[in-house]
């Protein structure tokens, strides 16, 4: 396995439609899914898309760690809420309710800024994995931001040209005064 580089906003990789994946199996696409994974834990992400690693195929991995979820939450919505360590190839995102939710955002292709991107709150996603075997989920809160966030890449999108308002694009070493703000408010 290999850590690779990350493209950084800006790339042409970032801004092109990715391709179809034809075999799920192809010992090409393992390692590419492999050093996805390195690579992501390394620079300690929450998810990442082949695009980011130069690949423009349609692959995402992601997390959404159960400490995320609203500990006020039934069992079956926690479930919805959290996902372990996922590989998704050819996804397909169904938005199941009009609800959005606002959140802020941070990109390993958009290092050292946050913004803040209103996304569906309920979805369902679908593909294959590594296997060939069919991927469905619901998913609620940060699982769904991250799952969007991800597939966002997949056609060339970043988050901050899904954000509403620019004035909410930050630095990160800038968000403390964020947070001091909405104390006060």
């Amino acid at each position: 396995m290999t850590i690779r580089k990350i493209a950084r906003m800006g790339h042409p990789v970032l801004r092109r439609q990715a391709r179809a994946v034809d075999n799920p199996r192809d010992p090409e696409l393992r390692r590419l899914v492999n050093d996805m994974i390195e690579t992501m834990i390394d620079a300690n992400g929450a998810g990442l898309a082949a695009p980011q690693v130069h690949e423009s195929v349609r692959v995402v991995v992601f997390q959404a760690p159960g400490e995320r979820a609203d500990p006020g939450l039934s069992a079956e919505e926690a479930f919805d809420h959290t996902a372990d360590l996922t590989v998704l190839i050819n996804p397909v995102i169904e938005v199941l309710s009009p609800a959005v939710e606002g959140g802020w955002e941070g990109c390993l292709s958009v290092p050292g800024l946050r913004g803040f991107v209103e996304r569906p709150a309920h979805i369902r996603y679908s593909g294959i994995d590594l296997e060939g075997r069919t991927v469905s989920r619901v998913a609620r809160g940060f699982h769904a931001r991250v799952v969007q966030h991800e597939c966002d890449h997949l056609d060339g999108i970043l988050y901050p040209q899904r954000m509403r308002d620019l004035s909410k694009l930050i630095f990160e070493s800038e968000a403390r005064h964020l947070r001091a703000e909405e104390d006060e408010a």
